[in-house]
């Protein structure tokens, strides 16, 4: 497996499937998410299915950290214009796709901030790559836990299970922000896609990821806010729990996750204790 660095400035969960965030912007949507929980539950699998893993792997931005914080520097590094910011997070998967297809590649990060000054070039408003710099990755150092977290990672732990995170940014990136969140003890060790030239939800990148931990595909669980990582799960055999965050919703073609959850309290008490 050919093996790359990547710049610290991966700090962004990445998208490389734009279909289910093009028709929302899944980073900044404020709405009621009853209805769209229980739609996404019915498209899951029943939850009485579910197998005790050896590891539960998580995604991190969003299905952990609460990214509400990008909402002021990204709008306030647009001249204000929150209505732009849909558009630049489209912007932002879309060239993350662009990337994939034509063999290159660049950090999610350097992408949102190519994205960002591309949205601030159409409108005309001056933005320095500095300025766009400081708008996605300053905040993302910082963010804090969704109020769920870290009482649903320690009970997990506390029923025997082997928590493991998987992500797109980069290790140091994951670190700082588990550092200031306070979740780097709930965790046994840290997987990121640095460690490799693919990005989730390349099905590649979760048999790395078992490979890494010595279990099988059908010992693993991924616990996650996005549809298209949850896709990319399902599709390399492995159990998924899609918490439904605020403005989230799965992509109806992929295979269903095995439950569906609006919090980590109510996946603990649909898992029995780990074997």
């Amino acid at each position: 497996m050919v093996r790359s660095p990547f710049s610290l400035l991966s700090k962004l969960c990445c998208a490389t499937a734009v279909g289910l965030s093009l028709v929302s912007s899944p980073v900044f949507a404020q709405t009621d998410t009853t209805e769209a929980v229980q739609s996404a539950k019915n498209m899951a699998m029943s939850t009485s299915e579910l197998r005790a893993p050896k590891v539960i792997f998580f995604d991190v931005n969003e299905t952990l950290l609460d990214l509400t914080a990008m909402r002021s520097s990204v709008g306030e590094a647009l001249g204000g214009r929150d209505d732009l910011l849909p558009l630049w997070f489209s912007t932002m998967l879309h060239h993350s796709l662009v990337d994939s297809t034509t063999g290159r590649f660049h950090t999610f990060g350097e992408i949102g901030v190519a994205s960002l000054l591309m949205v601030a070039e159409i409108e005309g408003i001056e933005l320095t790559q500095e300025q766009a710099k400081t708008a996605i990755v300053t905040p993302l150092r910082s963010l804090p836990p969704h109020p769920d977290v870290r009482d649903g990672l320690q009970a997990l732990k506390d029923k025997g299970y082997k928590l493991v995170s998987l992500t797109n940014s980069s290790n140091q990136g994951v670190y700082t922000q588990f550092k200031n969140a306070d979740l780097l003890s709930y965790f046994d060790e840290r997987l990121s896609v640095e460690d490799i030239n693919l990005y989730k939800p390349d099905t590649r990148t979760y048999e790395w990821a078992i490979e890494k931990m010595g279990i099988a595909a059908e010992d693993a669980m991924l616990v996650a806010a996005h549809g298209w990582d949850i896709a990319g799960a399902k599709q390399a055999g492995w159990q998924a729990a899609f918490i439904a965050r605020p403005g989230k919703v799965l992509y109806p073609l992929a295979i269903a996750p095995d439950t569906v959850v609006s919090g980590l309290d109510e996946l603990v008490s649909q898992l029995p204790d780990a074997k």
